[in-house]
């Protein structure tokens, strides 16, 4: 530990990212990237950028790709803010929503950057306990709190709650920002867009990483009333006025714009996921019901942590967390049929000797 750092370096624990590894070549299925190229149409445009106009700042206020956002899902510019990938709006919303003193409300098993944030911001925070399904307790939340992040799908379970259930937790929490975070929705999700109009206190916080094959781009957008986008800007202004280079904003419109290409992109994916999941059961597996791009299974005859150095060993990366509750589960991203059939082969031999 260096002497020279601040005190809220020495406390923090970082988030620790999915692993990229260079020693070989591996099957990548743990970091939740999409198996597929982005649209010709994103190359084409990159390309377009790359030229001598890179020496300008690119627009602060991502006026052309928010315009694109707001046009594609039927709101408002101002209802639209851009940011560099979806980790760095949700930083942004948890200074710019969120108190010190009144704890903030996310379940014990999701996407594990939230309590990292509230550490680096100095914010309180109570864990809600999934259920024994890894299901949201939707009633759980209806407690005074400082604020909500929920993660739906959720990560790294893949379950989603249906629109109904948010909409229950925001009547309850009318005074509190109710951040969404809408990672996956594109694989098979209920979102809560429809929901905007009646609750300015909520916030929906998705990216082009996933579904739209971004996520070496790093582009990112929410979703909500004015008044919140307002204070994302403020934020923002403060950190770094220009977040989204130029050629991520010319790649964020083109894929936006390429919807066609998007959805039969996202159809193989889920596809591929359901298939995978009926031959894990098959082959003995407890597969959480999954709408996003990734499985979570465990076996009951072989340990997880064995299993990810196993597969690892053998050339495919899976995703192991050694957390309370979850240290016996891995998380699986969905890569190619290909890739797929190789990992299913591999994994059930692996359990087939475990027994």
């Amino acid at each position: 530990m260096s002497r020279y750092w601040s005190q809220i370096t020495k406390r923090i624990k970082p988030y620790v990212p999915g692993e990229q590894p260079r020693d070989r070549t591996y099957i990548k299925l743990n970091t939740n990237e999409n198996p597929y190229p982005p649209s010709p149409r994103v190359i084409e445009a990159i390309i377009s950028e790359a030229g001598e106009v890179l020496r300008r700042y690119p627009d602060p206020q991502c006026t052309a790709l928010r315009q694109t956002v707001a046009q594609y899902y039927g709101l408002e510019v101002e209802q639209v803010f851009c940011g560099n990938g979806s980790d760095e709006l949700l930083a942004f919303s948890f200074l710019a929503f969120f108190n010190p003193g009144t704890p903030i409300l996310f379940p014990d098993i999701t996407y594990s950057f939230y309590p990292v944030y509230c550490t680096l911001y100095h914010l309180d925070y109570e864990l809600v306990p999934l259920d024994t399904s890894f299901q949201v307790p939707v009633e759980k939340f209806f407690e005074v709190n400082g604020g909500i992040v929920l993660a739906n799908p959720n990560a790294p379970t893949g379950s989603c709650l249906p629109v109904s259930s948010l909409r229950d937790i925001l009547e309850h929490n009318l005074g509190s920002v109710v951040i969404i975070d809408e990672a996956y929705i594109d694989f098979g999700g209920e979102t809560a867009r429809p929901l905007l109009k009646d609750f300015p206190n909520l916030l929906i916080i998705q990216t082009l990483s996933k579904s739209r094959s971004l996520a070496g781009l790093r582009v990112g957008f929410a979703l909500g009333h004015q008044e919140l986008i307002e204070g994302l800007r403020r934020v923002k202004d403060s950190f770094n006025s220009y977040t989204l280079d130029r050629l991520a904003l010319a790649g964020g419109i083109a894929a936006l714009e390429d919807d066609a290409y998007y959805r039969d992109t996202i159809t193989k994916v889920i596809a591929t996921r359901e298939r995978i999941a009926s031959a894990l059961k098959d082959a003995g597996f407890f597969v959480v019901p999954s709408q996003a791009n990734f499985l979570f299974l465990t076996h009951p005859a072989a340990q997880a942590a064995d299993l990810y150095q196993q597969l690892r060993d053998r050339g495919v990366l899976v995703r192991h967390f050694n957390l309370p509750r979850i240290d016996n589960y891995l998380r699986v991203s969905i890569g190619t049929d290909e890739e797929m059939d190789i990992f299913l082969g591999c994994i059930t031999e692996l359990v087939g000797a475990a027994r």
